[in-house]
């Protein structure tokens, strides 16, 4: 696969959205209001091209899969399992983030993340699918 791949964690309020590389490198993430996603979808696209988006099957996907489908119609839109996404986007902002302090001495598995990590379970989804596309 030699694509841009964009990701989607749906939810009410907010959503997260990604796009990662062919090799899963991560381009771009970012929480967006959710009564805001078509228009981000749309900007998003026109940056950087992705054909392909991948939407975690959780909180509000089906709403959030009509959204994708009127703003991108043309994008072809990949439903995936979403567990423990929201578990491996908290590992992954501790990864960005280093704990400091007394934050340091806790295991990162009982940190909670001070700011949403919707795009990081964004971009593990759409990572999850580019290295099934690998095998």
């Amino acid at each position: 696969m030699s694509e841009l791949v964009a990701g989607l964690d749906p939810g009410r309020d907010k959503c997260g959205l990604a796009v990662v590389g062919p090799e899963g490198e991560c381009l771009f993430h970012q929480v967006v209001p959710a009564a805001e996603l078509a228009e981000h979808l749309r900007s998003l696209q026109a940056e950087y091209g992705f054909r392909r988006l991948v939407m975690g099957n959780g909180t509000t996907s089906r709403q959030a899969g009509k959204q994708v489908r009127a703003a991108l119609p043309e994008t072809e839109l990949i439903v995936m399992d979403e567990y423990r996404t929201t578990d491996a986007a908290r590992e992954e902002y501790w990864q960005l983030h280093k704990p400091t302090g007394w934050r340091r001495l806790v295991p990162r598995g009982m940190l909670v993340p001070p700011e949403p990590v919707d795009d990081l379970a964004a971009l593990i989804l759409a990572r999850r699918y580019v290295q099934d596309s690998l095998v």
